[in-house]
């Protein structure tokens, strides 16, 4: 078994964030690791705070949704095959539900089996996204809703139509890009590169048969064509943000792709959120990003990857210009030690965590910690992103205190442009999929706590 990796005197973080590009680091001896237990879910730690906010809101979400328990809701999750029972009549009846799981008061958190005989709940006109169980919680509410009514009414719209990638009646665009690769580096550049050929796709999806069944099933008015044509950029977006912000991170940390047999990229802290319904094709564009490379390989691995996601991690040489998604269930650490240091897998040329979140919670922080130090240890460059500009330093500071070599951070150009609603606290401001990232490479940050300070202290 491998030693335990040496503990570093830790640094007080920094008080804000501003993007800055850091010097490359030095060279360390890489220090290997001792498996711990195996950690909390993400998933599981998240689906179980709802009742922070709002007591008893998960049973609202199993109840709708036909399930006995978390475990036959985590495993239709995981793509598994679900219990007897589950499941719905017709597609009005599960857009119903699960509309149905957002139903309670905005303000006083109330469910609709806590309303007395004389109220009822009922969303706001504008947004169709919050409910209120009357107009005086309507009013009490209206200064924290203001702020983002707007952006609620395209979460809500987003939420139906994210039905068309579900059902595959949505395929995304893809082909080699026109464009210079080093010409494309936000999604400014990227929709004008995809120009007629995009419009032409999402003018066919917008008269489609499955558009017309989607909204004659939802129980609501069909939006404008602009407003549709919005939300599939947006969902387009979001598919796509994950390999685009990969390839950012191949970039800028100036890895070779184009190496005999083929480059790979581990992503760690996977769950059902990167597996589950990820088709192949979604990460063509990554492809694309780097004409002429010579395979790439992207190995999902986390103890929340779905069922039936490809558990081929070979060390096969890859042909020129193909890309081979696998999964691995369980822990990055021990996988490691299970397969990359016995020579089963491939030795990552890039490690990428999309909202590992372990600035959230010290049992996260705890799961996370091993997986951390070994990649700091072995010098692996490691890309991370979050949902938010707090979150950005509060990730940060935790990683400063670890004593990483943050290489670069700041605003991800291939965010998602799909906004997040908070499910159990909606009048919280709406947060977008790796809105930021954090790049590190090995240990012994160049800058001491009060250059670091100097450098960000203008924000973001």
């Amino acid at each position: 078994m491998a030693p335990r990796s040496r503990r570093r005197r830790h640094r007080k973080p920094p008080s804000s964030v501003a993007p800055i590009i850091m010097t490359p680091t030095t060279i360390v001896t890489p220090m290997p690791l001792t498996p711990s237990k195996p950690g909390p879910s993400i998933d599981t730690l998240g689906f179980f705070s709802l009742d922070d906010n709002v007591p008893g809101l998960s049973q609202l979400i199993l109840q709708k949704l036909n399930m006995k328990s978390y475990e036959e809701y985590k495993l239709v999750v995981d793509g598994g095959t679900p219990v007897s029972g589950f499941g719905f009549r017709c597609p009005q009846e599960m857009f119903q539900r699960m509309e149905d799981t957002f139903r309670f008061c905005a303000h006083c958190r109330v469910l609709p089996s806590g309303l007395s005989d004389s109220k009822v709940l009922r969303h706001c006109k504008r947004c169709r996204n919050v409910y209120y169980c009357g107009l005086e919680c309507q009013r009490s509410d209206w200064p924290a809703h203001r702020r983002v009514c707007q952006e609620l009414r395209l979460v809500a719209v987003d939420r139906l139509m994210e039905w068309l990638l579900v059902t595959g009646d949505f395929v995304l665009p893809s082909g080699p890009w026109p464009w210079p690769p080093e010409a494309v580096q936000d999604w400014d550049s990227w929709f004008s590169m995809k120009g007629l050929h995009l419009d032409a796709t999402l003018d066919a999806m917008l008269v489609s048969h499955a558009m017309t069944t989607l909204w004659a099933s939802v129980g609501r008015p069909r939006p404008d064509p602009d407003v549709l044509q919005g939300s599939l950029k947006r969902l387009l977006t979001d598919v796509l943000s994950r390999p685009l912000t990969l390839g950012l991170g191949l970039r800028a940390l100036e890895i070779d792709v184009r190496r005999i047999g083929g480059s790979t990229v581990h992503v760690v802290g996977a769950s059902h959120v990167e597996t589950f319904l990820t088709r192949p094709g979604d990460y063509d564009e990554l492809g694309h990003m780097f004409p002429g490379h010579l395979g790439l390989r992207v190995v999902m691995v986390g103890v929340d990857v779905a069922n039936g996601f490809s558990q081929s991690t070979s060390t096969s040489p890859l042909e020129p210009g193909t890309i081979q998604l696998s999964a691995h269930r369980g822990l990055y650490h021990d996988f490691w030690e299970e397969q990359v240091e016995t020579g089963q897998t491939n030795h990552p040329d890039l490690v990428a965590a999309f909202h590992p979140g372990f600035h959230s919670s010290p049992d996260l922080m705890e799961a996370w910690l091993p997986t951390l130090l070994l990649l700091r240890d072995y010098k692996i460059p490691t890309l991370i992103t979050v949902y938010s500009h707090q979150e950005l330093v509060s990730s940060l500071q935790i990683l400063v205190e670890l004593d990483t070599h943050i290489t670069a951070y700041g605003a991800n150009p291939f965010m998602s442009l799909k906004p997040e609603q908070v499910y159990s606290n909606p009048n919280k401001q709406p947060v977008y999929c790796s809105a930021y990232y954090i790049m590190f490479l090995g240990s012994s940050c160049q800058l001491d706590n009060s250059q670091l300070e100097e450098k960000v202290d203008g924000g973001i």
